[in-house]
Protein backbone atom coordinates (compact mmCIF):
# COMPACT_ATOMS: atom_id res chain seq x y z
CA UNK A 1 0.00 0.00 0.00
CA UNK A 2 1.38 3.50 -1.04
CA UNK A 3 0.24 6.93 0.21
CA UNK A 4 0.51 11.09 -0.19
CA UNK A 5 0.44 13.28 1.89
CA UNK A 6 0.65 17.38 1.34
CA UNK A 7 3.27 18.81 3.39
CA UNK A 8 3.66 21.87 2.51
CA UNK A 9 4.14 24.13 -0.61
CA UNK A 10 5.60 21.91 -3.35
CA UNK A 11 6.50 19.49 -0.39
CA UNK A 12 4.89 15.35 -0.35
CA UNK A 13 5.73 12.84 2.13
CA UNK A 14 5.62 9.52 0.10
CA UNK A 15 4.53 6.56 2.75
CA UNK A 16 4.67 2.99 1.49
CA UNK A 17 3.75 -0.10 3.53
CA UNK A 18 6.30 -2.91 3.82
CA UNK A 19 4.44 -5.57 5.75
CA UNK A 20 4.42 -5.73 9.47
CA UNK A 21 7.10 -6.27 12.16
CA UNK A 22 7.28 -8.98 14.65
CA UNK A 23 5.12 -7.14 16.81
CA UNK A 24 2.43 -7.04 13.96
CA UNK A 25 3.00 -3.12 14.03
CA UNK A 26 3.04 -1.31 10.53
CA UNK A 27 6.41 -1.09 8.57
CA UNK A 28 6.13 2.08 6.21
CA UNK A 29 9.21 3.26 4.31
CA UNK A 30 8.64 7.37 4.14
CA UNK A 31 10.23 10.03 1.82
CA UNK A 32 9.75 13.60 1.33
CA UNK A 33 9.98 15.29 -1.85
CA UNK A 34 9.65 18.21 -3.82
CA UNK A 35 7.16 18.03 -6.75
CA UNK A 36 5.42 20.66 -8.74
CA UNK A 37 1.84 19.28 -8.23
CA UNK A 38 0.06 15.79 -7.39
CA UNK A 39 0.59 14.23 -10.49
CA UNK A 40 4.52 15.14 -10.16
CA UNK A 41 4.34 13.85 -6.46
CA UNK A 42 2.61 10.51 -7.80
CA UNK A 43 5.25 9.74 -10.62
CA UNK A 44 7.67 10.21 -7.29
CA UNK A 45 5.71 8.42 -5.10
CA UNK A 46 5.86 4.91 -7.70
CA UNK A 47 9.58 5.63 -8.57
CA UNK A 48 9.80 5.11 -4.28
CA UNK A 49 7.77 2.56 -4.83
CA UNK A 50 10.02 0.53 -6.84
CA UNK A 51 12.87 1.40 -5.13
CA UNK A 52 11.59 -0.01 -1.99
CA UNK A 53 10.56 -3.06 -3.48
CA UNK A 54 13.63 -4.42 -5.02
CA UNK A 55 15.16 -3.69 -1.70
CA UNK A 56 17.44 -0.22 -3.22
CA UNK A 57 16.08 1.69 -0.52
CA UNK A 58 17.79 2.68 2.40
CA UNK A 59 16.61 4.83 5.30
CA UNK A 60 18.13 7.85 6.18
CA UNK A 61 18.93 6.81 9.65
CA UNK A 62 21.03 3.40 8.46
CA UNK A 63 22.60 4.86 4.98
CA UNK A 64 26.26 4.90 5.31
CA UNK A 65 28.35 7.86 3.93
CA UNK A 66 30.18 5.35 1.20
CA UNK A 67 26.45 4.57 -0.33
CA UNK A 68 25.54 8.15 0.21
CA UNK A 69 28.79 9.37 -2.01
CA UNK A 70 27.45 6.61 -4.46
CA UNK A 71 23.70 8.50 -4.81
CA UNK A 72 25.77 11.92 -4.55
CA UNK A 73 28.10 11.28 -7.60
CA UNK A 74 25.17 9.88 -9.78
CA UNK A 75 22.53 12.63 -8.61
CA UNK A 76 24.33 15.88 -8.21
CA UNK A 77 28.67 14.75 -9.15
CA UNK A 78 28.55 13.62 -12.76
CA UNK A 79 25.45 16.41 -13.58
CA UNK A 80 27.14 19.47 -12.06
CA UNK A 81 30.86 19.24 -12.08
CA UNK A 82 32.95 19.79 -14.81
CA UNK A 83 34.93 16.15 -15.43
CA UNK A 84 37.67 17.05 -14.40
CA UNK A 85 36.70 17.90 -11.31
CA UNK A 86 35.09 15.09 -10.18
CA UNK A 87 38.18 12.86 -11.34
CA UNK A 88 39.63 15.08 -8.40
CA UNK A 89 37.32 14.67 -6.19
CA UNK A 90 37.43 10.84 -6.66
CA UNK A 91 41.14 10.42 -6.10
CA UNK A 92 40.88 12.66 -2.66
CA UNK A 93 37.57 11.21 -1.95
CA UNK A 94 39.72 7.78 -2.39
CA UNK A 95 42.97 8.78 -0.90
CA UNK A 96 42.21 10.38 2.49
CA UNK A 97 38.03 10.46 3.06
CA UNK A 98 36.47 7.05 2.28
CA UNK A 99 39.52 5.74 4.35
CA UNK A 100 37.87 7.09 7.35
CA UNK A 101 34.18 7.78 6.73
CA UNK A 102 33.41 4.93 4.55
CA UNK A 103 31.70 2.86 6.41
CA UNK A 104 30.07 5.59 9.22
CA UNK A 105 26.69 6.01 8.88
CA UNK A 106 26.19 9.88 7.88
CA UNK A 107 23.92 10.86 10.74
CA UNK A 108 26.61 9.35 12.59
CA UNK A 109 29.48 11.84 11.69
CA UNK A 110 29.82 14.78 13.58
CA UNK A 111 32.14 17.92 13.49
CA UNK A 112 34.57 16.47 15.76
CA UNK A 113 34.99 13.87 13.53
CA UNK A 114 35.81 16.41 10.37
CA UNK A 115 37.93 18.10 13.26
CA UNK A 116 39.81 14.66 13.32
CA UNK A 117 39.98 13.74 10.11
CA UNK A 118 41.62 17.49 8.79
CA UNK A 119 44.23 17.24 11.91
CA UNK A 120 45.11 13.99 10.80
CA UNK A 121 45.75 14.73 7.07
CA UNK A 122 48.32 17.24 7.91
CA UNK A 123 50.03 14.34 10.36
CA UNK A 124 53.31 12.74 8.75
CA UNK A 125 52.19 9.56 6.83
CA UNK A 126 48.72 11.03 5.33
CA UNK A 127 50.46 11.75 2.17
CA UNK A 128 49.94 8.79 -0.77
CA UNK A 129 52.74 9.79 -2.94
CA UNK A 130 55.70 8.35 -1.15
CA UNK A 131 56.59 11.83 0.39
CA UNK A 132 57.62 12.52 3.93
CA UNK A 133 55.53 15.52 6.00
CA UNK A 134 51.42 15.75 5.72
CA UNK A 135 49.21 16.98 3.29
CA UNK A 136 49.96 20.64 2.07
CA UNK A 137 47.51 23.26 3.62
CA UNK A 138 45.82 23.78 -0.13
CA UNK A 139 44.75 20.14 -0.10
CA UNK A 140 43.26 19.45 3.50
CA UNK A 141 41.43 22.71 2.55
CA UNK A 142 40.40 21.04 -0.77
CA UNK A 143 39.23 17.87 1.65
CA UNK A 144 36.77 20.50 4.06
CA UNK A 145 35.60 21.81 0.87
CA UNK A 146 34.80 18.39 -0.93
CA UNK A 147 33.00 17.47 2.93
CA UNK A 148 31.25 20.81 2.77
CA UNK A 149 29.94 20.25 -0.40
CA UNK A 150 28.41 16.22 0.09
CA UNK A 151 27.03 16.99 3.43
CA UNK A 152 25.35 19.95 1.75
CA UNK A 153 23.26 17.81 -0.77
CA UNK A 154 22.28 15.15 2.52
CA UNK A 155 20.92 18.12 4.12
CA UNK A 156 19.45 19.33 0.69
CA UNK A 157 17.61 16.21 0.29
CA UNK A 158 16.97 15.78 4.13
CA UNK A 159 19.07 12.69 5.06
CA UNK A 160 20.46 14.90 7.71
CA UNK A 161 19.67 17.82 9.66
CA UNK A 162 22.61 19.90 10.21
CA UNK A 163 26.31 20.10 7.53
CA UNK A 164 28.71 19.17 10.35
CA UNK A 165 31.29 20.74 7.86
CA UNK A 166 29.59 23.76 8.83
CA UNK A 167 30.68 24.05 12.00
CA UNK A 168 33.98 23.24 11.28
CA UNK A 169 36.45 26.20 10.82
CA UNK A 170 37.92 26.14 7.33
CA UNK A 171 41.73 25.57 6.91
CA UNK A 172 43.98 28.48 6.83
CA UNK A 173 46.58 28.20 3.81
CA UNK A 174 49.83 28.34 4.50
CA UNK A 175 51.55 31.31 2.62
CA UNK A 176 54.77 30.27 1.27
CA UNK A 177 57.37 32.48 -0.92
CA UNK A 178 56.91 32.33 -4.79
CA UNK A 179 59.84 31.24 -6.60
CA UNK A 180 60.43 33.19 -9.81
CA UNK A 181 63.20 34.40 -12.41
CA UNK A 182 65.03 37.89 -11.47
CA UNK A 183 65.34 40.24 -14.69
CA UNK A 184 68.83 38.86 -15.17
CA UNK A 185 67.48 35.52 -15.24
CA UNK A 186 64.64 36.32 -17.44
CA UNK A 187 67.32 37.52 -19.95
CA UNK A 188 69.31 34.28 -20.22
CA UNK A 189 65.97 32.36 -20.92
CA UNK A 190 65.30 34.43 -23.82
CA UNK A 191 68.95 34.16 -24.78
CA UNK A 192 68.58 30.38 -24.40
CA UNK A 193 65.66 29.81 -26.13
CA UNK A 194 66.86 31.47 -29.09
CA UNK A 195 68.02 28.24 -30.15
CA UNK A 196 65.27 26.00 -29.57
CA UNK A 197 62.27 24.92 -31.91
CA UNK A 198 60.00 27.80 -32.11
CA UNK A 199 57.00 26.19 -31.28
CA UNK A 200 58.70 25.61 -27.62
CA UNK A 201 60.23 29.37 -27.94
CA UNK A 202 56.91 30.98 -28.78
CA UNK A 203 55.09 29.16 -25.73
CA UNK A 204 57.70 29.84 -22.97
CA UNK A 205 57.81 33.99 -24.41
CA UNK A 206 53.69 34.37 -24.33
CA UNK A 207 53.94 32.47 -20.84
CA UNK A 208 55.94 34.77 -19.34
CA UNK A 209 55.23 37.67 -20.87
CA UNK A 210 51.23 37.63 -20.68
CA UNK A 211 50.88 35.48 -17.47
CA UNK A 212 48.61 32.74 -19.66
CA UNK A 213 47.72 29.76 -17.54
CA UNK A 214 49.40 26.24 -19.24
CA UNK A 215 45.59 25.15 -20.14
CA UNK A 216 44.65 28.63 -21.46
CA UNK A 217 48.46 28.48 -23.77
CA UNK A 218 46.96 25.10 -24.92
CA UNK A 219 43.74 25.85 -25.19
CA UNK A 220 44.90 28.75 -27.53
CA UNK A 221 43.44 28.98 -31.41
CA UNK A 222 44.78 31.10 -34.43
CA UNK A 223 41.52 32.60 -34.60
CA UNK A 224 41.88 33.90 -30.67
CA UNK A 225 44.78 36.21 -31.61
CA UNK A 226 44.62 39.72 -33.42
CA UNK A 227 48.16 39.82 -34.74
CA UNK A 228 47.39 43.63 -36.02
CA UNK A 229 46.09 44.61 -32.99
CA UNK A 230 48.70 43.07 -30.91
CA UNK A 231 45.79 41.21 -28.36
CA UNK A 232 45.06 37.44 -27.24
CA UNK A 233 41.26 36.85 -26.25
CA UNK A 234 41.24 34.12 -23.80
CA UNK A 235 38.44 32.48 -23.96
CA UNK A 236 38.83 28.63 -22.90
CA UNK A 237 41.23 26.30 -21.26
CA UNK A 238 42.54 22.64 -22.23
CA UNK A 239 42.24 20.17 -19.75
CA UNK A 240 42.96 16.58 -19.58
CA UNK A 241 40.62 13.72 -17.77
CA UNK A 242 40.81 9.97 -18.53
CA UNK A 243 42.09 10.17 -21.30
CA UNK A 244 40.65 12.88 -23.56
CA UNK A 245 41.31 16.01 -24.04
CA UNK A 246 38.95 18.64 -22.67
CA UNK A 247 38.32 22.06 -24.22
CA UNK A 248 36.03 24.39 -21.73
CA UNK A 249 35.44 27.66 -20.63
CA UNK A 250 37.38 29.12 -17.94
CA UNK A 251 35.49 29.13 -14.54
CA UNK A 252 35.02 33.17 -13.95
CA UNK A 253 33.91 35.59 -16.06
CA UNK A 254 37.23 37.75 -14.56
CA UNK A 255 39.04 34.43 -16.47
CA UNK A 256 37.44 35.77 -19.79
CA UNK A 257 39.74 38.65 -20.84
CA UNK A 258 41.16 40.50 -23.55
CA UNK A 259 45.00 41.44 -23.34
CA UNK A 260 48.31 43.12 -24.95
CA UNK A 261 50.61 40.91 -26.58
CA UNK A 262 54.25 43.18 -26.45
CA UNK A 263 54.76 44.89 -29.68
CA UNK A 264 58.15 42.70 -30.01
CA UNK A 265 57.22 39.43 -30.03
CA UNK A 266 54.14 40.19 -33.20
CA UNK A 267 56.77 39.67 -35.68
CA UNK A 268 57.59 35.97 -34.40
CA UNK A 269 54.51 35.38 -33.91
CA UNK A 270 53.78 35.98 -37.77
CA UNK A 271 56.57 33.67 -38.73
CA UNK A 272 54.89 31.28 -36.11
CA UNK A 273 51.62 31.61 -37.70
CA UNK A 274 53.06 31.32 -41.30
CA UNK A 275 55.53 28.35 -39.78
CA UNK A 276 52.16 26.24 -38.40
CA UNK A 277 50.07 26.59 -41.78
CA UNK A 278 52.76 25.30 -43.76
CA UNK A 279 53.06 22.18 -41.38
CA UNK A 280 49.55 21.62 -41.59
CA UNK A 281 49.28 21.95 -45.09
CA UNK A 282 52.60 18.67 -45.09
CA UNK A 283 50.16 16.65 -42.59
CA UNK A 284 47.31 16.59 -45.26
CA UNK A 285 45.53 13.69 -44.88
CA UNK A 286 47.04 12.84 -41.54
CA UNK A 287 46.29 16.41 -39.97
CA UNK A 288 43.77 15.04 -36.51
CA UNK A 289 43.50 18.40 -35.06
CA UNK A 290 40.05 18.36 -36.46
CA UNK A 291 38.94 22.05 -37.64
CA UNK A 292 40.34 23.69 -34.61
CA UNK A 293 43.90 25.15 -35.38
CA UNK A 294 45.44 25.39 -32.37
CA UNK A 295 48.52 27.94 -31.54
CA UNK A 296 50.66 24.61 -30.17
CA UNK A 297 49.93 21.52 -31.76
CA UNK A 298 51.60 17.67 -31.51
CA UNK A 299 53.06 16.40 -35.21
CA UNK A 300 49.92 14.94 -34.97
CA UNK A 301 48.09 18.08 -35.26
CA UNK A 302 46.44 17.37 -31.88
CA UNK A 303 46.80 20.24 -28.98
CA UNK A 304 49.69 19.25 -26.66
CA UNK A 305 49.18 16.46 -23.56
CA UNK A 306 48.91 18.48 -20.65
CA UNK A 307 52.48 17.54 -19.35
CA UNK A 308 54.18 18.58 -22.02
CA UNK A 309 55.16 21.68 -21.27
CA UNK A 310 56.05 21.37 -17.99
CA UNK A 311 58.12 17.96 -19.14
CA UNK A 312 59.98 20.10 -21.94
CA UNK A 313 60.56 23.16 -19.80
CA UNK A 314 61.67 20.81 -16.83
CA UNK A 315 64.95 19.05 -18.98
CA UNK A 316 64.71 22.45 -20.96
CA UNK A 317 66.44 24.92 -17.89
CA UNK A 318 68.38 21.88 -16.86
CA UNK A 319 70.25 21.56 -19.93
CA UNK A 320 71.08 24.88 -19.72
CA UNK A 321 71.80 25.76 -16.61
CA UNK A 322 68.86 27.79 -15.45
CA UNK A 323 67.44 27.94 -11.77
CA UNK A 324 64.69 25.17 -11.60
CA UNK A 325 61.33 26.64 -11.49
CA UNK A 326 58.04 24.89 -12.41
CA UNK A 327 56.38 26.11 -16.17
CA UNK A 328 53.67 27.75 -13.80
CA UNK A 329 56.06 29.87 -12.44
CA UNK A 330 56.67 31.62 -15.82
CA UNK A 331 53.15 33.07 -14.39
CA UNK A 332 54.46 34.10 -11.22
CA UNK A 333 57.80 35.90 -12.83
CA UNK A 334 55.73 37.98 -15.80
CA UNK A 335 53.47 39.05 -12.83
CA UNK A 336 56.33 39.91 -10.58
CA UNK A 337 58.20 41.52 -13.22
CA UNK A 338 55.13 43.93 -14.24
CA UNK A 339 54.95 44.97 -10.24
CA UNK A 340 59.05 45.80 -10.18
CA UNK A 341 58.21 48.11 -12.96
CA UNK A 342 55.15 49.96 -11.07
CA UNK A 343 52.67 48.71 -13.01
CA UNK A 344 48.80 48.89 -11.05
CA UNK A 345 47.96 46.01 -8.90
CA UNK A 346 44.53 45.73 -11.15
CA UNK A 347 46.06 45.84 -14.09
CA UNK A 348 48.08 42.46 -12.98
CA UNK A 349 45.23 41.03 -11.54
CA UNK A 350 43.10 42.03 -15.33
CA UNK A 351 46.03 40.21 -17.14
CA UNK A 352 45.86 37.58 -14.97
CA UNK A 353 42.44 36.94 -15.17
CA UNK A 354 41.79 36.87 -10.87
CA UNK A 355 38.43 37.08 -9.88
CA UNK A 356 39.44 40.33 -7.18
CA UNK A 357 42.30 42.09 -7.15
CA UNK A 358 42.10 40.34 -3.34
CA UNK A 359 43.50 37.21 -4.92
CA UNK A 360 46.58 39.14 -6.49
CA UNK A 361 47.56 41.00 -3.32
CA UNK A 362 47.37 37.37 -1.33
CA UNK A 363 49.59 35.66 -3.91
CA UNK A 364 52.00 38.67 -4.83
CA UNK A 365 52.08 40.20 -1.10
CA UNK A 366 55.37 39.99 -0.43
CA UNK A 367 56.57 41.80 -4.13
CA UNK A 368 53.88 44.21 -3.73
CA UNK A 369 55.43 45.49 -0.59
CA UNK A 370 59.19 45.78 -1.65
CA UNK A 371 58.02 47.19 -4.66
CA UNK A 372 55.81 49.64 -2.39
CA UNK A 373 59.06 50.15 -0.09
CA UNK A 374 60.90 50.92 -3.06
CA UNK A 375 58.18 53.64 -4.14
CA UNK A 376 58.66 55.54 -0.72
CA UNK A 377 62.39 55.70 -0.84
CA UNK A 378 61.99 57.82 -4.24
CA UNK A 379 60.61 61.18 -1.79
CA UNK A 380 64.35 60.71 -0.15
CA UNK A 381 66.12 63.04 -2.73
CA UNK A 382 63.22 65.68 -1.98
CA UNK A 383 63.89 64.38 2.05
CA UNK A 384 67.59 64.78 1.72
CA UNK A 385 66.83 68.52 0.43
CA UNK A 386 66.20 69.24 4.06
CA UNK A 387 69.49 69.02 5.35
CA UNK A 388 70.88 71.52 3.09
Amino acid sequence: MASIEKRGKDSYRLIVEVGYDAKGKRVKRTKTVKAKGIREAEKELVKFQTEVEVGEYIAPEKMSFDTFLAVWREKYGQKHLEVKTLETYDIMLKNHILPSFGTCRISDLKPIHIMVLLDELSREGSRKDGKSGGLASSSIRFVHRILKDIFERAVEWRIIKLNPVSAVKRPKIQDHEVDVYGEQEVELLFQALEKEPIHWRIMITLALTTGLRRGELLGLEWKHLDLQLGTIEVIQSLSHSRGVNILKEPKTKNSKRKIAIPDSLLEDLRAYYVHAVQLRKMLGDCWQGGVEFHVFFSETGKPFYHTAPGTWFRRFIHRVGLKRIRFHDLRHTSATLLINQGVHAKIISSRLGHADIRTTMNIYGHALRTADHAAANTFNRLLDVREI
